[in-house]
């Protein structure tokens, strides 16, 4: 039987090892917190992320790492990007040799710019082989309630994605296999950024065509730069990119949206961050795209903007004025 350690008790790591379970894997996750690790062995749910959501048999949880970390065949990181490097270094030596390290985090890490799968091969000398990334339009509540998603597994080796694949694929859950690491994690990553616009836009009360600007005007963006870090333009079309940029600008669930939602009806940043319970990466992760475009000399003032916005204290009327005074351009640019 495969064996897998999810890292992350939050509400995709959670949704995602019922995903596992139910595709016959044998799953332990690892959680910092013993209230849930209890719930989730003795009560067979976690109250915090998934209330009244029954996990399978074969999920149980530790928050011993070693324990979690023991024989996996995949190792699964869900935890909150900016983490990510601090963490894993606690667990690269715990980890076997030859597991896969599977990334579900949609970030760009702050000061390096640097994508999750870049973070994971450097702290745990792991080579780009052994990475895989896992994306697409995945809200954790919808997966969690067994719904149908598609997702794709993207790693440099195209046998390694294809054992994720099997690993994961479920009745209600179908995954599909990319070579093309670097267009499905910026897929991921922009989007938040993205949905924080959107659902700035609809806090402020535009209507669906502004809204439908902003997503296809944010693709455009994604893609600019995806092509200009030796992506494949192709991947911005399908699950990774406008798959997962259509369901987390659209769905009340996104947690990026709703963030963009509440700084819309005039709520303070950390008023905002004081009344949303779980990560909105795109709040920092804005920054380090922008730092990644700029390195690239790639422009993305939907970005740029989201940034002033968040970040500078800019008005989102005055940010709105701003953005469609622009000078006019061909849609290709």
């Amino acid at each position: 039987m495969t064996r897998c350690a999810v890292f992350g008790t939050g509400s995709w790591g959670t949704a995602f090892a019922m995903v596992l379970a139910d595709a016959g894997c044998e799953v332990t996750l690892w959680g910092r917190r013993p209230g849930i690790v209890d719930a989730v062995n003795n009560g067979r749910t976690n109250p915090d992320y998934l209330p009244g959501v029954e996990l399978p048999a074969s999920v149980r949880a530790t928050t011993d790492p070693a324990e979690a970390a023991a024989g996996a065949d995949f190792t699964v990181l869900a935890i909150p990007s900016q983490t990510l490097r601090a963490n894993l270094a606690d667990w690269a030596p715990l980890l076997p040799a030859d597991t896969v390290l599977v990334s579900l985090m949609k970030g760009v890490e702050l000061g390096t710019a640097k994508r999750m799968s870049e973070v994971i091969e450097e702290v745990a000398k792991a080579p780009a082989e052994r990475v895989a990334v896992l994306t697409g339009p995945n809200l954790a509540k919808e997966i969690a309630a067994r719904q149908p998603a598609a997702a794709v597994v993207a790693c440099a080796d195209e046998a390694v994605a294809r054992r994720l694949q099997t690993a994961c694929h479920t009745p209600y859950f179908r995954p599909y296999t990319n070579t093309d690491v670097i267009g499905c994690e910026l897929g991921g990553a922009v989007k938040n950024v993205i949905a924080l616009a959107v659902g700035i836009a609809a806090g402020m009360g535009l209507g669906d065509n502004a809204k439908a600007s902003l997503i296809t005007r944010g693709l455009a963006e994604t893609t600019r730069l995806g092509l200009a870090m030796g992506a494949d333009a192709h991947t911005f079309a399908g699950l990774a990119g406008m798959g997962d940029l259509v369901a987390t600008c659209s769905s009340p669930l996104s947690r990026n949206n709703t963030f963009g939602r509440n700084l819309g009806r005039g709520m303070s940043l950390a008023e905002t961050i004081a009344v949303t319970k779980q990560t909105a990466e795109g709040v920092k992760s804005c920054e380090s795209v922008q730092d990644l475009a700029r390195r690239h000399g790639v422009e993305m003032p939907l970005t740029d903007t989201v940034v002033d916005i968040v970040h500078e204290g800019k008005p989102p009327l005055v940010a709105l004025k701003d953005l469609m005074s622009r000078s006019a351009k061909p849609e290709r640019h």
